[in-house]
């Protein structure tokens, strides 16, 4: 792994708001090109309203016009390693099945998987198509 997007990612996370959890959550996504989106966590105390690290940086990815996502670093300053949640999941799904997902801690120690194992039965394209 580059130790300058573990860097990037450790100052990044200083971004995250998260004043009810305490648990801060910071991603980047690069893309083939070398083209990196990033996403911290933002709480509300309207917990619903809350947006995941992931869905921001996604969501930056987008709206920058970068096309396909190769990998996102996923970090968080805990012990073991954190993995995104359902929603998070299924908006990755969206964009690449096979998208790798580096899951770093406090250490710099890292765990790979692909989106697709997170998410065994996702709902996709093909489900519309079938409603219609």
């Amino acid at each position: 792994m580059n130790a300058g997007i573990f860097d990037e990612l450790k100052k990044l996370i200083t971004r995250a708001y998260a004043p009810y959890s305490h648990f801060k959550v910071a991603v980047i996504i690069r893309d083939k090109k070398g083209n990196f989106a990033r996403g911290v966590n933002v709480e509300n105390a309207s917990y619903g309203l809350t947006s995941c690290a992931e869905r921001n940086a996604v969501f930056s990815f987008v709206a920058s016009g970068f096309e396909k996502p190769a990998e996102l670093f996923l970090y968080t300053e805990t012990d073991g390693f954190t993995a995104p949640c359902g929603a998070c999941r299924q908006v990755l799904m969206e964009f690449d099945p096979n998208l790798p997902v580096i899951m770093l801690n406090r250490s710099g120690d890292e765990k790979r998987v692909l989106i697709a194992e997170l998410v065994p039965l996702p709902f996709g394209p093909k489900d519309l198509d079938e409603a219609t």
